[in-house]
C-alpha cells in the first residue's frame, strides 16, 4: 500500500492547541536535544494548585522494549501509529516486517523519525491522512487516547481509518476507572512551558463505554509491567 512517499497531502496546522505546543515548547525542544528529561503535565485546576503527572521522554525516545515488540507481533500490518513521537513503534513494526507510517502534530518529532529511516509525516489524526479506510492496526499507544481531550471523537476518528476487519490498539490508564477530561500544559525541568491544550485520562471503563457508543468492541483487555491495554474491532465485524 501506498504510506508517506505516494500521499502528500497538504497539512493545515489544527486550530485546537496540541500537547506540547506552543509557548517555550518544552516537547520539542527536549527532543531536540536528545537527553534523557522528565516532563510534567500539569492539569490546570481553578481551585487549587496545578496536579502534576511526570511523563518520561526517555522511553519514548528509546527503542522498543520486549512489551512493544510483544504487542506489535500480535496484530497485522499495515499499521499506523497516531501520536508517534520519535516513532519507537513505527520502526519496530518496520523491523517486524509490516508496514507502517507514524502521524505527530510535533515536527521535532517527525524530523527525528524520518532521521532514522522510517516513514512518518506531520498530521494531525483529525486531518485528512493517507490510505483511510484501509489500516490493518491503528496504534494509540502511550495513553495517546488522551490527544484532543475528547476519547470518544478519537475513537470515531480511528474507527474510520481502519479496514473493516481492523483493530484499534489502545494504552490505558492503569486505573480501570480513571476517565477525566481536562485543560493541561506541558513544563520542564528548565522551566520551560507550552501553550495549554485539551487532554484526557482513561481507563478499560470509560473506554468501553465510548467504544460501544462509536460501534466498536473490545475484543482483548491485558494489563503487563503496569501498562494496560485494549484492542477493539468493529463491532459489526
Amino acid at each position: 500500500m501506498s504510506l508517506a512517499r505516494d500521499n502528500d497531502i497538504p497539512y493545515s496546522r489544527p486550530l485546537r492547541a496540541t500537547f506540547g505546543s506552543g509557548g517555550s515548547e518544552p516537547y520539542a525542544s527536549a527532543l531536540r536535544r536528545g537527553t534523557a528529561e522528565i516532563l510534567y503535565l500539569q492539569e490546570l485546576r481553578h481551585d487549587r494548585e496545578p496536579k502534576t503527572v511526570e511523563m518520561d521522554l526517555a522511553r519514548w525516545s528509546a527503542e522498543a522494549d520486549t512489551i512493544d515488540y510483544q504487542l506489535l507481533a500480535s496484530v497485522r500490518g499495515p499499521v499506523l501509529d497516531v501520536g508517534c513521537g520519535p516513532a519507537r513503534m513505527v520502526r519496530a513494526a518496520r523491523e517486524l516486517g509490516m508496514d507502517a507510517l507514524g502521524i505527530d502534530v510535533s515536527l521535532a518529532a517527525v524530523e527525528i523519525a524520518r532521521a532514522s529511516g522510517v516513514d512518518a509525516i506531520q498530521r494531525s489524526v483529525f486531518e485528512p491522512l493517507p490510505a483511510e479506510g484501509e489500516w490493518q492496526t491503528v496504534l494509540l499507544v502511550d495513553e495517546n487516547i488522551g490527544i484532543g481531550g475528547d476519547p470518544t471523537a478519537l475513537l470515531r476518528r480511528c474507527a474510520e481509518l481502519i479496514s473493516p476487519d481492523g483493530e484499534i490498539v489502545v494504552e490505558l490508564h492503569p486505573d480501570d476507572n480513571r476517565d477525566r477530561t481536562y485543560t493541561g500544559r506541558l513544563v520542564d525541568a528548565r522551566g520551560a512551558v507550552s501553550a495549554t491544550f485539551p487532554w484526557a485520562e482513561l481507563g478499560l471503563t470509560g473506554l468501553l463505554e465510548r467504544a460501544g457508543a462509536v460501534g466498536l468492541e473490545c475484543r482483548q483487555s491485558w494489563s503487563v509491567a503496569g501498562r494496560s491495554f485494549c484492542r477493539l474491532a468493529n463491532s459489526l465485524r
